[in-house]
């Protein structure tokens, strides 16, 4: 094996690694720019995407999604009405919250735009970095995917998997591991425990798994920046998969390289308690989990940092700062579907409306919110587990 083998492009590999998947590290928006700019991290908004996806991914058309790689990819299948593929996963290390309700999310947006959903149980990672057992994952699983059928996963069109019970990512790191050396893990993810190299090759199946399992086809893989690591090891890993296909001229089989995972990149949610910082366990204030009790959920809400000005004369002369205040960023994720309320609450903010009113119309809006989300919830537990069970 040559050396140039065993190393990324000058273009995909960091000098040390920028960013950890399994960190707390807040990215800034000055960051986002430079490291788009480093591993070659396209924008968005730089892209000609028709109208009539918009209307179908929030995500795109509310801008939450800002940068992406190989994009073109997944615009051209749905125009030549290809196969295509949206491969995603949560760890089950406890219950569903903000950060993992984003992506989550963004699997049914992309759904709706015609993609097959592949979706991954990532209970060997929770072993590798939490130490937690196949037995507690699997009923954090249950739990978890209930919510997102709750979001509107359409379990018809997705695989859904444990990586504990499949043995395309068990085997995985057999296979990927002949071509990964362990000075290429240390240049992606730093010095790490060698289960979580380990855990970072299983997700090598996982992202690959729509063209192992079924055929080759373009895969489109949400993440936040912070995930990109795993991207970049999957792409440079991908030349050494090929698909056996008939070639239309010659009518002989032939081998292609699989497609290079596409990805699209969310910014990282601020913690509720402070917008500088990322959401971490260990502030408590700075997150909730959708089953949390509610009235927890609305003293943290309460206490959420807002955009708003250092006393009510400037914010009536000035207005608020609705990009830098937490309640707007939950509506325009998560809390808020109807864009016209949305979009009049922003026009309010910046003509001076107060936080405090503003506040309270939100909470209720976030609370009823989840409010009917968990009573809807109840009916997915059971089919949930029949999903996990099958396996």
């Amino acid at each position: 094996m040559s050396k140039e083998e065993n190393e990324l492009p000058p273009s995909e590999t960091p000098q040390e690694p920028a960013f950890n998947p399994w960190g707390d590290d807040l990215v800034s928006d000055e960051d986002y720019v430079r490291l788009c700019e480093e591993f070659g991290i396209k924008m968005i908004q730089e892209m000609e995407i028709p109208y009539s996806l918009y209307e179908k991914n929030r995500f795109l058309r509310r801008k939450i999604i800002y940068g992406h790689r190989d994009f073109q990819l997944i615009l051209r299948a749905i125009q030549d009405q290809k196969p295509w593929a949206v491969m995603s996963g949560i760890k089950p290390s406890g219950h569903f919250h903000l950060g993992t309700m984003t992506t989550a999310s963004e699997i049914v947006e992309f759904q709706k735009m015609g993609g097959f959903v592949y979706y991954a149980i990532a209970d060997i990672e929770s072993f590798a970095d939490n130490g937690m057992t196949y037995d507690e994952s699997y009923h954090n699983a249950i739990d978890n995917l209930a919510d997102i059928l709750t979001l509107g996963l359409d379990p018809d069109r997705a695989y859904i998997w444990r990586q504990s019970q499949e043995p395309i990512v068990k085997d995985m790191p057999f296979t990927a591991g002949r071509y990964v050396t362990n000075n290429m893990m240390k240049a992606i993810y730093g010095d790490r425990d060698f289960a979580l190299y380990l855990a970072a090759l299983v997700q090598v199946g996982d992202i690959l798994m729509p063209q192992l399992k079924d055929e080759r086809m373009p895969t489109v893989v949400p993440v936040g920046i912070d995930q990109d690591p795993h991207l970049r090891l999957v792409r440079d890993l991908t030349k050494h998969f090929k698909a056996t296909e008939i070639d239309e001229k010659t009518k002989k089989k032939v081998e292609i390289p699989f497609f290079k995972p596409a990805a699209t990149y969310h910014k990282l949610l601020p913690g509720l308690d402070d917008v500088n910082k990322k959401m971490s366990k260990s502030r408590p204030n700075s997150y909730f989990n959708m089953d949390d009790e509610p009235k927890a959920i609305e003293k943290k809400l309460r206490n959420a940092y807002t955009g708003g000005r250092n006393n009510r004369e400037e914010q009536e002369k000035l207005g608020g700062v609705p990009e830098k205040c937490m309640i707007f960023k939950l509506l325009q994720i998560h809390f808020q579907p109807d864009d016209e309320k949305l979009q009049d609450r922003y026009l309010r903010c910046r003509g001076g409306m107060l936080c405090g009113i503003c506040k309270k119309e939100a909470i209720k809006t976030i609370m009823d919110y989840i409010k009917d989300h968990n009573a809807r919830k109840e009916k997915f537990i059971p089919i949930a587990k029949q999903i996990l069970d099958k396996q």
